[in-house]
């Protein structure tokens, strides 16, 4: 009697196998094409090369740099706003940037680390990353010492510096999956 129960139960554990490996191949065959890309990927920037700016006021959002609650960084500036569901900015500021520039698009926030060691060496606090260039992971930070040095062009790194009280700012309100959009 006990060969045959282990004979069902192996024969049942075989058509089990098979119906899974079935399923799986038809999931499978039947996903989007789309599904599977990271949502970090850049998506073609939206306009022209270099969104319009307010000749009279520099600091002023430009043109072109998307709608609702977002944070536009600028390339050419090197500045970053905090944009507000109603389009308004909450906050503007200047930032040093990283000696690896990501593409103009739009992306999303991916991960967060409230104090890590930077890739120069310096601690930094509220690292929001958003994008890598080939291997290099591209984020906004603040040094914990407040100095935010002109990055080595030689040394490949992906840290956006920004003041303490500017990291703070943007760790609020850059969480999970916030749209960065990175403009020329």
């Amino acid at each position: 009697m006990a060969s045959s129960s282990a004979g069902i139960v192996a024969g049942l554990t075989a058509a089990a196998l098979v119906t899974v490996g079935v399923l799986a191949y038809q999931a499978s065959a039947t996903v989007p094409a789309g599904l599977g890309k990271p949502r970090s990927a850049a998506s073609p920037a939206p306009g022209p090369a270099k969104a319009p700016r307010d000749q009279r006021n520099p600091t002023a959002l430009p043109g072109g740099s998307g709608q609702g609650e977002r944070v536009v960084y600028s390339l050419d500036d090197d500045r970053v706003w905090l944009v507000g569901a109603d389009n308004r900015v909450q906050r503007t500021f200047k930032v040093v940037p990283s000696s690896v520039d990501p593409a103009p698009g739009t992306y999303a926030v991916t991960s967060r680390s409230k104090a890590i060691t930077g890739s120069d060496g310096i601690p930094v606090e509220h690292v929001v990353r958003f994008a890598g260039v080939d291997g290099v992971v591209i984020g906004f930070s603040a040094a914990v010492d407040g100095s935010m040095p002109t990055p080595n062009p030689n040394v490949r790194t992906g840290g956006i510096r920004q003041s303490r009280a500017d990291g703070h700012a943007m760790w609020h309100f850059a969480t999970i999956g916030q749209r960065i959009v990175v403009i020329r």
